[in-house]
């Protein structure tokens, strides 16, 4: 899977019947399913059952058992509420009778209303001053941990220009932060909203556990520490489009007992606010 068609194709489930879909599997380099999918594959499901003049405004969800690359995934929409303004749709993931995902969804018609947000850094680096992971394999592959290179060299349908590239030969504990710039591979098509909030919440799964991960990245590393997606939520708020970079920016105010916060913004490169996000993950040293 290398490019936003593909992407698309892996988001469009199989409707087996009434707010009843099937979806298939995608490693991006881990033996278990990736959480973004499984997000993102959710909230499309979601989105069968919602009328065609509601939008996905957030999503709160846990994730409960490791996904089988292995075995097809079925979501089960249940119809919460439909107001005059707000829909509420709760999704159970499941693989061979047991539930390993669990979300619950808002979908709310558009109105006008007050304005204001949070202000995009000014002086970060553009991405054209930056490596994507692709630029990284074939300039520094040589060179990269066996891990870190097996993982940079899967096919993926989005490019990411991390700001700071650590040394990974040299590690160094940083700041609880975490930006990177990303941008969606090959001709992109022409999407609706209910696309592009099933994308990016693809996405959103991608680098925020790094923020809680930074502080102590000297001690800890991804070969020595079990990570996790525990938990996901994200709100949505202005509509954008992927033909152009877009910043993921990421902080984390707390990590304790095996467990990190981390809590993100994302901006259009001419600095709008689309959406905000918190995961809690787990980060567990190896014995």
């Amino acid at each position: 899977m290398n490019n936003s068609k593909e992407l698309i194709s892996l988001l469009s489930l199989k409707e087996l019947e009434e707010n009843k879909f099937l979806g298939e599997s995608v490693t991006i380099g881990s033996a278990i399913v990736f959480g973004g999918q499984v997000l993102a594959q959710a909230v499309h499901s979601a989105y069968r059952t919602i009328p065609e003049n509601r939008f996905l405004h957030s999503l709160h969800s846990y994730f409960l058992e490791p996904g089988d690359l292995t075995i097809p995934i079925t979501y089960d929409v249940a119809e919460v509420r439909n107001g005059g303004s707000f829909s509420t749709r709760r999704v159970t993931a499941s693989q061979n009778n047991k539930t390993i995902f669990i979300l619950a969804a808002s979908f709310h018609k558009k109105e006008e209303g007050f304005e204001h947000q949070v202000a995009m850094k000014t002086d970060i680096k553009q991405p054209e001053e930056l490596l994507s992971w692709d630029d990284m394999i074939v300039q520094l592959g040589d060179f990269l941990p066996k891990s870190m290179k097996s993982f940079l060299s899967i096919e993926r349908p989005i490019a990411f220009k991390p700001v700071v590239v650590p040394n990974p030969l040299a590690p160094k504990n940083r700041a609880p932060k975490e930006e990177v710039w990303f941008k969606l591979k090959g001709d992109i098509p022409e999407m609706d909203i209910q696309m592009k909030h099933q994308i990016l919440t693809y996405i959103s799964d991608y680098n925020v556990l790094n923020a809680a991960f930074n502080p102590n990245a000297k001690d800890y590393n991804f070969g020595n520490t079990m990570t996790a997606s525990l938990d996901h939520s994200m709100w949505f708020f202005r509509d954008f489009d992927f033909n152009d970079w877009m910043l993921f920016s990421a902080e984390s105010p707390n990590t304790y007992g095996a467990r990190g916060l981390c809590k993100a913004n994302i901006f259009t490169r001419d600095g709008k606010l689309v959406a905000s996000l918190t995961q809690e993950g787990l980060l567990r040293p190896k014995k």
